[in-house]
C-alpha cells in the first residue's frame, strides 16, 4: 500500500464523511442547498446516505481493494450529479465543490493505480 493511496483516500473519506454526518443531522446548511437547486428536503437524508455509504465503501477499500474502486467511482458519479444541480439553477458557486470533486477523481485515479 503505498503512501499516495492512503494519504488520498483517507482524506476523501474524510470529507465525503462529513458531509454525509452534515446531511443526516440535519443541519441547515444541506437544506438550504437543496432549496437553492430545487431538490425536495425530503431527499437530504438520502443524500447523506449515499455519501455514508461511499465512505464506509472507501475504508472498506482497505481491506477490499474493489469495493474502495467501486465506491470512489460512486462518490465520483454523486459530485458529477451535484455539479449538474448547480448549473441547471444557474449557480456559479463551484468552490466546494471542486474541493470535493478533485478529492474524490484523486481518489478514483489511486484506486485503479492500486487495484
Amino acid at each position: 500500500m503505498s503512501a499516495a493511496y492512503v494519504t488520498v483516500t483517507v482524506i476523501a473519506a474524510f470529507l465525503a464523511g462529513s458531509a454525509a454526518v452534515t446531511y443526516l443531522i440535519g443541519h441547515e446548511y444541506p437544506k438550504a442547498q437543496a432549496d437553492m437547486k430545487g431538490i425536495p428536503r425530503r431527499y437530504v437524508p438520502v443524500l447523506g446516505l449515499l455519501l455514508a455509504a461511499g465512505t464506509a465503501g472507501l475504508v472498506l477499500g482497505f481491506v477490499v481493494p474493489m469495493m474502495g474502486l467501486i465506491a470512489s467511482g460512486g462518490l465520483v458519479l454523486y459530485f458529477v450529479g451535484a455539479l449538474i444541480a448547480h448549473l441547471r439553477v444557474g449557480s456559479r458557486n463551484l468552490i466546494g465543490w471542486a474541493v470535493f470533486f478533485v478529492a474524490m477523481v484523486a481518489t478514483l485515479v489511486v484506486q485503479i493505480a492500486h487495484y
